[in-house]
């Protein structure tokens, strides 16, 4: 391939997740050069975590046709719990083993490279701001819906990460004071307990063994697996009850957005990751996003929201990487 010399430096964005590592050499102007996934196989350890991080960042380079004294910085993208400014992974709950790991250290030493931390949730919204749906709007709210609720804010080029590098972690917020649903952290009444596909599949779990009527319950006795993909598809076939599901999960989501856009006031809500049922290219994702948007306009002050734009993000799975890169950017520029 033809190197865009023009759009030096050049900076690797690394999205490590529990299932896979995501790891892509990105232009000075946020071009993707190269680009792969390898198994993180996390029940291995760290030490072979950090191998395959530091394998994939060699061989993205090379598949760009660069060198590792072209790349500019390193930026990682990691599941939390961490301490962001010591780059050290302190008890991430997908990656079981990785306790108290300096990762930054550990990668900077093996690639030679500055390199940066920063968790996963806020390195996708950081490259929805840069390059994706928030490129032109000064601040921005990202959520990611998947099997938790996964929250960046971004403000003026800034990633609010907190004090003790747990800002943002709006999944977290509760929505429920008196008999709350439990999340997966063991908190009661969070967002995350009632809106993620986790909560999705166990409102559904609950709704049939009430015995509500749905399609659903011929398709789990077929031997189908019961997630948000089934019922999308249960509701797409005019299923009652998977619709509800499906509606209820974008009002709790809804009154989520509105205690945030009460707190930051930004320009731009954006919802990505893994269920958002199937975005604007289906009439169930327009009306998901319109139901958020009804909520929230029930209970917010009118100013903020008709001010702020509610939409999907547009980078999907890439976001990740790409935002690790776009921070390692903002923190080792090329006019350094």
């Amino acid at each position: 391939m033809t190197v865009p010399r023009d759009e030096a430096p050049f900076y690797v964005g690394v999205d490590v997740g529990g299932t896979n590592i995501k790891v892509g050499v990105v232009t000075d102007r946020g071009n993707s050069l190269s680009y792969l996934s390898v198994p993180t196989k996390a029940k291995r350890g760290p030490d072979h975590g950090i191998d395959t991080i530091c394998n994939g960042v060699e061989q993205a380079v090379e598949e760009a046709g660069l060198t590792m004294k072209e790349i500019r910085a390193v930026g990682l993208a990691t599941p939390g719990t961490m301490d962001i400014p010591g780059g050290m992974l302190i008890d991430p709950p997908n990656l079981p083993g990785w306790q108290n790991i300096p990762i930054r250290e550990r990668v900077r030493e093996r690639v030679q490279r500055p390199t940066t931390l920063q968790n996963d949730a806020n390195a996708a919204a950081y490259g929805e701001y840069w390059v994706g749906a928030g490129k032109d709007v000064h601040s921005m709210v990202f959520w990611t819906l998947g099997t938790g609720i996964g929250c960046g804010i971004i403000i003026a080029d800034m990633i609010i990460r907190g004090e003790h590098s747990h800002g943002s972690e709006c999944g977290h917020i509760i929505i429920e004071m008196t008999n709350g649903r439990r999340c997966a952290t063991g908190q009661y009444g969070t967002l995350e307990a009632y809106a993620s596909a986790t909560a999705l599949k166990a409102r559904c779990h609950e709704a049939l063994d009430a015995g509500r009527e749905s399609i659903l319950s011929d398709w789990l006795a077929g031997g189908e697996e019961l997630d948000p993909l089934l019922i999308a598809k249960a509701a797409e076939h005019g299923d009652e009850l998977a619709d509800e599901l499906i509606m209820d999960t974008a009002k709790y989501m809804g009154v989520g957005t509105t205690s945030i856009l009460h707190t930051i006031n930004p320009n731009m809500m954006l919802y990505g990751g893994a269920m958002t049922f199937g975005r604007h290219e289906k009439e169930l994702g327009r009306r998901f996003l319109q139901r958020i948007k009804d909520e929230v306009k029930a209970r917010a002050f009118p100013i903020p929201y008709e001010n702020t734009i509610f939409d999907y993000a547009t980078l999907g799975g890439d976001a990740g990487y790409i935002g690790s890169a776009g921070y390692a950017r903002r923190k080792h520029p090329g006019n350094e």
